[in-house]
């Protein structure tokens, strides 16, 4: 069993957090080791939950169009959330389980290593830079240890309003372009390079 194996049967046990008295299956997330990108979302939802896999649901059908539209496909990349289970009736996440499941999401990214970590949601853009507004900061690359994060609207959102499909879809098109200029060597985006916070 490899280290990150070991980790995914930890996180389906997890009993950190009251979260794992409500969950039909913890959702640890799935795809390569040293993928191009790792998206890292908020939570489970419903069709997550009975799964036991990240982004499922419309969401997901969402997130494979966006991934699709940069010639990528859903098994290249590293998909899962800030927390590893359901939030009953969808809630957002505490703070308490946000920090229970912290650990877990700490140790994927060190054994997945990404080139670079797409942010999906405002929780989940606030692990990595607190204090910081999505609508402000989204589509912009950030350095963050030695990784680059690009904060992006969750896909739930762009489903319910229009505006935030449109913002969606042209930031999935800045990392593209992050992505071939990583290949080319050629810099076509600028990386901002915010104070760190926490993690590792």
């Amino acid at each position: 069993m490899t280290e990150l194996q070991f980790l995914i049967e930890k996180i389906r046990t997890c009993t950190s957090c009251g979260l794992s008295k409500t969950r039909t299956n913890a959702v640890p997330g799935e795809g390569p080791i040293k993928p191009q990108v790792m998206l890292i979302g908020e939570g489970p939802g419903y069709h997550e939950d009975q799964q036991g896999r990240p982004f499922v649901g419309p969401s997901g059908k969402l997130l494979q169009e966006l991934l699709s539209s940069i010639n990528l496909i859903r098994e290249s990349v590293y998909i899962c959330n800030i927390i590893k289970c359901r939030p009953p009736n969808n809630r957002d996440p505490s703070p308490s389980e946000i920090k229970a499941c912290s650990l877990h999401l700490d140790n994927q990214i060190l054994l997945i290593n990404p080139r670079i970590i797409v942010t999906l949601g405002r929780y989940s853009m606030s692990y990595f830079f607190p204090g910081e507004t999505i609508s402000k900061i989204h589509g912009v690359p950030r350095s963050w240890k030695n990784l680059t994060v690009i904060p992006m609207f969750h896909p739930a959102a762009a489903l319910h309003q229009n505006k935030f499909r449109i913002q969606l879809q042209e930031d999935f098109q800045k990392l593209g372009l992050l992505l071939s200029s990583e290949l080319t060597g050629e810099t076509e985006l600028e990386i901002d390079t915010p104070k760190q916070a926490h993690l590792f």
